[in-house]
């Protein structure tokens, strides 16, 4: 008889719904958010498992390498699907929820979530840092640049190395200004420091890692693009075809269809935010840029008929799929249309 399994989690505590094959419950328990607890209950040798599933979050990638490295049959389901199946329920309780991720276990009703691994996470660790820490220090010099302003004295266009020197010239003649700006401007600077040390951390991974360099040869990408996408993309195999990976970051059109109504509508944004943001701007640096390339008059031709936020959008959604065949393939970004009929 096989077995399926439902876990809940929170910081704190797991609930653990164990159903048999014709779904009838056989334990329901509650133990600490810890893979050696999980383990007591789920190492039953009385229980052969064919599905253990748990919901994506912060915690589910430490309890799923924990679970998988035991030999357990774990799945980390997509949060969304699992929330839309779960919603039919009138009292929500974690209790409830173990429940119904073990029956979804038990019929097949879920989507598989990619857990990235050690490496990946890791490297998704420095580029979320850096990002927040460019974050913090933007927020601060526009926080300066508008309070300033209140008293008349404007910072104009003034670039990072010189902003402190600006803000100090402009309140060296109003003392009680000069002593509320300064922890502001050391804040910043400490900000502004240790995102150098981040930065040059990110290019030293980036010098040594021969997929990223291999994507940097694509028109628009640089260091901080590439170590995105690998990070983000993680395993290129979990990926059938190429042409998914833009669906996966959320970059294809949204579809309603029901009956006699049948519409696209925007992109769905439903995949990896910050690799979203990135590829945008990776477009944009393209179109920008004096270089050509056969990629380069292709978007340019969609600017022509639909617009260029549109031709943006549709390159960045054509970068991930190049960028993904350039890692599976081992090849290089080809700039001429000649030289890729020419190789094929």
């Amino acid at each position: 008889m096989d077995h399926f399994a439902g876990l809940d989690v929170s910081v704190k505590e797991t609930s653990v719904c164990i159903l048999d094959d014709a779904g009838k419950i056989l334990k329901e328990v509650k133990v600490a958010s810890e893979p050696q607890a999980l383990l007591k209950v789920l190492g039953n040798p009385a229980y052969r498992f064919k599905r253990i599933g748990l919901e994506a979050g912060p915690m589910s990638q430490w309890l799923f390498s924990a679970l998988a490295e035991a030999g357990l049959p774990v799945i980390c389901v997509e949060t969304r699907h699992m929330q839309a199946v779960l919603k039919a329920q009138i009292n929500k309780t974690d209790r409830n929820d173990a429940r119904g991720i073990a029956q979804m276990m038990r019929v097949g009703l879920y989507r598989v979530v990619h857990v990235k691994t050690l490496r990946s996470q890791k490297l998704r660790m420095l580029l979320t840092h850096r990002k927040l820490l460019q974050s913090k220090a933007i927020a601060i010099e526009n926080d300066l640049r508008g309070t300033l302003r209140n008293f008349g004295l404007k910072v104009g266009m003034v670039g990072t190395v010189r902003f402190e020197a600006r803000i100090q010239e402009l309140v060296e003649t109003i003392p009680d200004l000069a002593a509320l700006v300064e922890p502001l401007l050391v804040v910043r600077r400490a900000l502004r420091e240790q995102i150098v040390v981040l930065h040059r951390r990110l290019l030293a991974i980036v010098r040594d890692d021969e997929v990223c360099q291999r994507l940097m040869t694509t028109p628009g990408v640089g260091p901080v693009v590439a170590l995105t996408y690998r990070a983000t993309v993680d395993v290129p195999a979990r990926f059938r075809k190429s042409k998914s990976v833009g669906a996966v970051f959320g970059l294809t059109c949204s579809k309603y269809q029901s009956g006699e109504i049948d519409w696209n509508g925007r992109i769905s944004r439903c995949g990896d935010e910050m690799m979203r943001v990135m590829l945008y701007e990776a477009a944009q640096s393209m179109l920008h840029s004096k270089k050509w390339s056969w990629l380069k008059a292709w978007a340019l031709q969609i600017a022509r008929r639909r617009g260029m936020k549109k031709a943006i959008v549709a390159l960045a959604r054509r970068l991930a799929v190049i960028m993904h065949r350039i890692w599976i393939d081992g090849t290089e970004f080809r700039w001429t249309r000649e030289v890729t009929a020419t190789a094929a």
